[in-house]
């Protein structure tokens, strides 16, 4: 079951698919947008700043309708990754760890005072890693559907996950366009139950940048963030999502077992699942996550 929930969620990252974000949200509070190192950050609202990372080949748009539905209590952050969804590429030699530093260097350029940092799949590693390279600097943690080490999910030690993970770059460099193209359409499939969202995540991919795109995946493969975790002082919610894997035969309660075990080194983590939302959870089962969010943050 872990190979085959493997599998999938493989192709599922390899379609988190990202894009320029798309019309913010445009009620009263204005928004305003700012080119940082590389980052393109939008800004919406006035309260409580949460800086809001998307995940692999995903566009910032992933984000608006949350922004929208928390407010008028948060003032949005919301990032577009470089190389992603159109977004033009950077070089660097160390996507994860590149993207650490940049989002870093934004808080503290910006004067955010201990956010919150929410970030999706990918966007939850950046986030694990911002919160255990500067604890003093992150005020809460929203992890959405993200595994500290993928690799686990096949049993893999890390030096194992590190040598897959370099040989899976390759064979994504080397795929011709047709493969490539197969290959986000497929992954596209399990991201959303709407089959128009699905075309949605396909675009984005199909606008990534290749070389960005398979950079991140071996990274995001490769790394074991669980000795990090132990370093983390912000309160964390993490919330995961299981449906998309059903026909394969997962449950509830066995993704819930692997999201407590991969967790066990962050101290006090709440976890929740949802009942029926597929990976982009903030699409699949909206009005959950807001209430799981909402209900977080006023925790004191």
């Amino acid at each position: 079951m872990f190979q085959r929930l493997c599998r999938n969620r493989w192709v599922g990252l390899f379609a988190a698919a990202v894009g320029i974000a798309t019309a913010l949200w445009s009620g009263s509070s204005r928004a305003e947008t700012i080119d940082f190192r590389g980052l393109r950050v939008e800004i919406v609202g006035q309260g409580l700043p949460v800086l809001m990372i998307p995940g692999l080949n995903s566009a910032a748009a992933t984000w608006t309708e949350t922004c929208a539905a928390l407010q008028p209590a948060v003032q949005c952050h919301i990032v577009q990754l470089p190389g992603f969804a159109g977004a033009p590429a950077i070089e660097t030699e160390a996507f994860l760890d590149g993207m650490r530093d940049r989002l870093l260097a934004y808080l503290d350029d910006s004067r955010l005072d201990k956010p919150v940092v929410m970030g999706h799949s990918l966007g939850g590693a950046l986030a694990l890693k911002m919160a255990a390279d500067k604890p003093a600097c992150i005020g809460r943690l929203v992890i959405v559907d993200a595994l500290p080490f993928i690799g686990g999910l096949r049993g893999m030690t890390p030096e194992a996950a590190k040598a897959a993970a370099a040989g899976m770059r390759q064979q994504m460099l080397a795929a011709t366009k047709e493969q490539w193209e197969a290959g986000a359409r497929q992954g596209a499939m399990g991201m959303s139950r709407s089959p128009a969202n699905g075309e949605r995540v396909t675009g984005w991919s199909l606008a990534s940048d290749r070389a960005t795109s398979a950079q991140a995946m071996s990274e995001l493969w490769g790394d074991d963030l669980r000795p990090l975790l132990p370093r983390i002082t912000a309160p964390t919610l993490v919330l995961g999502a299981w449906a998309a894997y059903e026909p394969m035969g997962s449950t509830l309660e066995s993704t819930k077992k692997i999201f407590e075990a991969q967790y066990a080194g962050l101290q006090g983590v709440k976890l929740s699942m949802s009942q029926r939302g597929y990976h982009f959870l903030m699409w699949d089962d909206a009005a959950w996550l807001v209430g799981e969010v909402k209900g977080f943050l006023a925790t004191p």
